[in-house]
């Protein structure tokens, strides 16, 4: 009585939502990215493209204690103005071009930095702001008033690597295979 036939072709799968996958090693030991790069690549059909990204908690011992930055930038200038701000408002330990290599699904990328900094406690000028507060309205300054700049991660010791393209491509382009972290997420666009 007026019902469609139940049979489907490959192009009509209800297939709903990203793809998405994680770990946390609980004894604390570290893993490189090559395991979520595989995972993630193994749900290929549920993305499209159009974005991928990867976080993973424990990727830089050696800056434990200092926050890492990771920016986009559309141009140089918008790099140099983030930088005057960045040193009027934090201590910039190490600053230094985020780790890519060419890969073929990832297409004119922006400037990408990175930068390990800490709180000056002589510049917290309000008491009742904590350190990641502070942290906090420094990202979203840079944010909201710097047109070309962007800040898509801000934590310590962890990264966040996003990009347009699947995640797998997103993962070898950031090189996440020379990474260590006890904790890996992923995600793809669908």
């Amino acid at each position: 009585e007026g019902r469609m036939d139940q049979k489907r072709t490959w192009f009509e799968k209800d297939i709903s939502g990203c793809s998405l996958t994680g770990f946390i090693c609980e004894d604390g030991k570290r893993v490189n990215g090559e395991a979520i790069i595989q995972s993630i690549a193994s749900m290929n059909e549920r993305s499209n493209g159009l974005g991928g990204g990867f976080a993973a908690y424990g990727i830089y011992p050696e800056m434990r204690d200092l926050y890492a930055l990771h920016l986009m930038y559309d141009e140089t200038s918008t790099k140099e103005e983030t930088e005057r701000i960045l040193n009027e408002s934090l201590f910039v330990e190490l600053k230094e071009e985020i780790p890519t290599r060419n890969t073929k699904g990832i297409h004119r990328p922006p400037l990408l930095w990175r930068y390990f900094v800490k709180v000056d406690q002589n510049r917290l000028f309000e008491p009742e702001v904590s350190e990641e507060d502070y942290i906090v309205e420094t990202v979203m300054k840079i944010n909201t008033r710097l047109k070309g700049a962007f800040v898509f991660s801000s934590g310590k010791n962890m990264g966040a690597f996003k990009a347009v393209g699947f995640p797998d491509d997103v993962g070898r382009f950031y090189r996440l295979e020379e990474y260590q972290g006890y904790t890996w997420i992923a995600h793809g666009r669908f």
